[in-house]
């Protein structure tokens, strides 16, 4: 059987840290306030002139030199963002373009938090199928462009950066992707958006200063939603493979917020130890904190032969997804 292994992670968070105490100086908030609702203590804000395209880049890199691959040998790359450099082309053509990986094709996924879990799921398919071998998936944003920094609801809550895995065909043994799991409904979509620019409501003076161009959230909702969703989806990826939360080595949740990791931790039935938390250090970075997480417990030596890896991610459309990993 052919399965799809991870055999390179990496991720680049940019330099400039913002935290907390910089925060209180631009909105009314404290430290304080924030860790004890979200444990966020910092995030990471791209530099002038740096973009999504450029941080997925150097991501992408870094799991092909993990992983001994050249950039000519990726057949697909398949990118989850919703902070594209542009509305189009793809974002994913210009990381083509930047690699060099003149043989593969690529595209684009917006699914928001949900969007690497979904490139995933995608990109184990194409390799199944037996289109491609080599895949390169990655989530990359520069949230801290469409945040409205003078609203505190959200502003604490996002930062920027990026991670990338690459997938190869693999039939030697049972280590793999094993499953993937995928949902939407669309019915919760004004709970979590950004309301323009696009062709319902376009660019001009009027929404400029409406600040439609920015994040819009309403935070409890989109928690209670949140919690049900990573949960149910979380399990489903377990009973397919017949397996437990006794099962599983480490949890990698996207990172949204501490108390909803910890919530949902606590309906899987997950110790302290099996859950993989860092958004204390990045905030929400959207479709680029798992593969981050991943990239960051894979280096520091957690993620060893045969262990079970759940990844669960919840993000605005709504949608929300899960993968079970054999690594």
């Amino acid at each position: 059987m052919i399965r799809a292994r991870i055999t390179g992670t990496g991720s680049y968070m940019p330099e400039q840290i913002r935290t907390n105490f910089d925060i209180e100086k631009m909105v009314d908030t404290t430290n304080d306030w924030i860790v004890a609702r979200t444990g966020i203590e910092e995030r990471r804000i791209a530099a002038e002139g740096e973009y999504t395209s450029d941080m997925a880049t150097r991501a992408a890199e870094r799991a092909l030199e993990m992983a001994g691959v050249s950039a000519s040998e990726i057949d697909l790359i398949v990118l989850g963002t919703i902070t594209g450099d542009y509305p189009w082309p793809a974002t994913a053509c210009i990381v083509q373009q930047n690699l060099g990986a003149n043989n593969a094709y690529a595209y684009d996924i917006s699914a928001a938090c949900t969007g690497f879990v979904y490139a995933l799921g995608c990109a184990n398919d194409f390799i199944q199928s037996g289109r491609g071998k080599k895949v390169l998936v990655i989530g990359a944003e520069t949230l801290s462009r469409i945040i409205d920094w003078t609203d505190r609801n959200t502003c604490v809550l996002f930062g920027d950066g990026a991670g990338a895995v690459l997938l190869e065909a693999s039939e030697d043994g049972d280590a793999g992707l094993l499953s993937s799991h995928m949902h939407s409904d669309g019915s919760y979509f004004d709970l979590l958006y950004q309301p323009g620019f696009g062709t319902r409501i376009m660019l001009s003076a009027e929404n400029y200063d409406n600040r439609s161009n920015y994040l819009k959230m309403q935070g409890n909702e989109v928690f209670k939603v949140a919690v049900r969703s990573l949960t149910s989806v979380s399990l489903e990826a377990l009973e397919a493979n017949g397996l437990s939360a006794s099962d599983v080595s480490l949890f990698i949740p996207h990172q949204a917020n501490k108390r909803i990791l910890e919530a949902t931790a606590k309906r899987i039935k997950l110790n302290d130890d099996q859950v993989y938390i860092n958004v204390h250090k990045y905030g929400n970075t959207s479709g680029a904190t798992i593969p981050v997480a991943m990239d960051e417990a894979n280096r520091a030596g957690m993620l060893n032969a045969g262990d079970i890896i759940l990844l669960s991610a919840f993000g605005g459309g709504f949608t929300w997804g899960s993968a079970l990993i054999r690594w």
